[in-house]
């Protein structure tokens, strides 16, 4: 019997090494004990989510299985990312942030109906973005759907060091310019030398900080005043920027980095 235990220790302490990260977290939420007093603020709906969850797609059950372990991974398969709780499990440090909150009164033969118009976006602030729009009759449902939404539409963002001004090294730009539109609204984000700071409007500011640009320069025409269009357009600009072609060469002498940042 002495000679199991080592090796049913060894089992365990290797499917815990192959968890995701948010899995991992909410199983270690679980176990901790009780009697500590949790911090200000520290919440477990993520991970409550995660402990019951069941996997219905294929990537979802290769999440749990330990197969994919992290985000780049997932998007390397292949298969379309259906289920948030795959996104709260390889990336659990995503904050969200909500852009525009609409409110939409319409008559009807029974009277007024109002509904609520949201846009939110999501970002871990390190090469990770998602936007996403939902209706509803409530205002804290329809935001909670809105976050939803956009972590389904999480993407990868594309990082270099694409300005002459700047010296030789890794930055937090973007490699080249790159041109997004919704509806009438143009935006074109140039790349800026480190420490220039975000130029650009304040709904592309909060975008692009979620996304972990710092140094942006940028040009606009178009109903910019436009909360929603705007904010589209930023993300439709980095939709534009994963696909340009750059050689490999290029690649390298831009710095270029696809998502986080991996130690």
């Amino acid at each position: 019997m002495t000679n199991d235990e080592p090796n049913l220790e060894e089992e365990e302490i290797s499917e815990e090494i192959q968890l995701a990260p948010g899995l991992r977290a909410a199983v270690n939420f679980e176990q901790s004990d009780d009697s500590q007093p949790r911090r200000r603020g520290e919440s477990d709906e993520a991970g409550k989510r995660l402990r019951a969850w069941v996997p219905r797609t294929r990537l979802g059950k290769m999440v749990v299985s330990g197969e994919i372990i992290s985000m780049e991974h997932a998007l390397d398969s292949g298969l379309p990312i259906r289920e948030v709780e795959i996104i709260d499990a390889l990336i659990p440090n995503l904050e969200d942030d909500v852009l525009c909150v609409n409110m939409v009164q319409r008559m009807t033969d029974s009277g007024r109906r109002v509904r609520f118009n949201v846009m939110a976006a999501v970002g871990n602030k390190d090469g990770y973005i998602g936007i996403g729009m939902a209706k509803g009759k409530e205002v804290p449902a329809t935001i909670q759907k809105a976050i939803t939404v956009a972590k389904l539409n999480i993407i990868p963002v594309l990082r270099g060091n694409g300005s002459w001004e700047s010296g030789i090294g890794p930055g937090t730009s973007i490699p080249i310019e790159v041109t997004g539109r919704s509806s009438s609204t143009r935006l074109t984000l140039i790349p800026a030398p480190s420490g220039k700071g975000l130029v650009v409007g304040p709904v592309g500011k909060r975008v692009l900080t979620l996304a972990g640009i710092t140094d942006i320069w940028s040009r606009s025409k178009g109903q910019t005043r436009t909360t929603i269009n705007y904010a589209k357009a930023t993300f439709n600009a980095l939709i534009e920027l994963n696909k340009a072609r750059i050689k490999n060469e290029q690649r390298n002498n831009l710095f270029i980095v696809e998502g986080r940042v991996l130690e």
